[in-house]
């Protein structure tokens, strides 16, 4: 068959009913299909064929065509927008990726498409705020889960927050929402209240939060996983994978040391200050809790951490060691609050945050601990 459009193939278009007939001749016509390749005599009669084509009775044909026409720059728009209100099988392949349908053709098949096509517009190379806006309105969960995971979708932080009040606590949304490359603060902090722990610490490791907010999470993560190691559970590679990921992404700092050695997680403080040394852990450990005042300070300055700081860090260890667990109780409230005590009245170059963040956890120990 000649590869050019011809009067023959309009002859047996129009004779022919067959389906498979009509079906290769409209896969045809759409691979020659190129407004800047015809002389305008032929692309108007090409027109004229996609158009009849694109209302032609049998499935397959329709679907033919839009396959074929699907990238196509050159569609005239109201054979594109034809085909995007037809049946799932012919619209799915425009929506996916036509460029010809403008915003308000796609918002317009959002108010008015099932579900299938709104996860089709959601999963589009590029989609605008507007179109997204419209989908987190009135799509499905599974469509706005397609549309968050889709890193070309104009998502801003109003959008965002409107996903979360929408589908908030759906896991099918929570996963890829997480997973995007960028959120902002204020997204992530609202989601760290509703996901589950491990998307808590990808949160932390992978985007901004306020530093109470990412502290808060990474020390009750520790005091979970504290409780499965004094079941017998063994969880010190699992400890150094999350010290090793906040490392990566410049979450593992020292203020995040003390807050963790005041809410009494030693094993935190070790695997860190192991990874930022570049020592063994068995190493950290010895010099850590040394008798004399040398190991801490040698592996301290050895982690490059701020030596301000260093005192604070002493003080915690000092008081762990004082004071060991009493086994009654609330012990570890108790155990908490003393050493949170002993940094507030013998040091005073945490920075403001800091205090804040100790002041709180004061605060909050206060209450439950009762008196000793």
């Amino acid at each position: 068959m000649s590869e050019q459009l011809s009067k023959d193939d309009v002859t047996r278009l129009l004779t022919d009913p067959s389906p498979a007939t009509r079906a290769e001749l409209a896969a045809k016509v759409a691979r020659q299909f190129d407004g800047s390749a015809l002389t305008e005599s032929e692309r108007k009669l090409a027109e004229e064929i996609i158009r009849m084509m694109a209302r032609d009775a049998v499935l397959r044909v329709r679907q033919s065509l839009a396959e074929n026409l699907k990238a196509n720059p050159a569609l005239p728009r109201d054979v594109a927008l034809t085909m995007a209100r037809d049946v799932e099988a012919v619209a799915i392949p425009i929506l996916s990726v036509s460029r010809v349908l403008t915003d308000a053709d796609l918002v317009e098949i959002i108010r008015s498409g099932t579900d299938a096509k709104h996860t089709a517009i959601a999963q589009r190379p590029e989609v605008s705020s507007g179109v997204a806006d419209a989908l987190i309105e009135t799509g499905s969960e599974g469509a706005v889960a397609a549309l968050v995971a889709n890193e070309g979708a104009e998502l801003g932080e109003g959008t965002l927050g409107r996903v979360i009040d929408r589908f908030g606590h759906s896991p099918a949304v929570q996963e890829p929402l997480v997973h995007r490359s960028k959120l902002p603060i204020t997204v992530a902090e609202r989601l760290v209240a509703v996901v589950s722990e491990k998307l808590q610490t990808y949160l932390v490791s992978h985007h901004e939060l306020p530093a109470q907010v990412a502290a808060d999470v990474i020390l009750q993560s520790r005091e979970r996983a504290t409780v499965t190691l004094l079941t017998g559970q063994n969880d010190e590679v699992a400890l150094e994978r999350l010290v090793a990921q906040l490392a990566r992404n410049g979450r593992l700092n020292a203020s995040l040391l003390v807050r963790a050695l005041c809410t009494g997680d030693v094993a935190f403080f070790e695997a860190a200050m192991a990874h930022l040394g570049n020592v063994p852990l068995t190493n950290a450990r010895l010099l850590i809790h040394d008798a004399g005042r040398l190991g801490l300070k040698s592996i301290y300055d050895r982690a490059k951490l701020p030596k301000e700081l260093l005192p604070a860090c002493r003080i915690a260890i000092d008081v762990l060691k004082e004071t060991p667990y009493d086994g009654e109780e609330r012990d570890l409230e108790r155990h908490r609050r003393r050493v949170i005590e002993r940094i507030l009245t013998q040091y005073e170059d945490l920075a403001t945050e800091d205090l804040d963040y100790l002041f709180a956890k004061l605060g909050d120990l206060m209450a439950p601990a009762g008196s000793d």
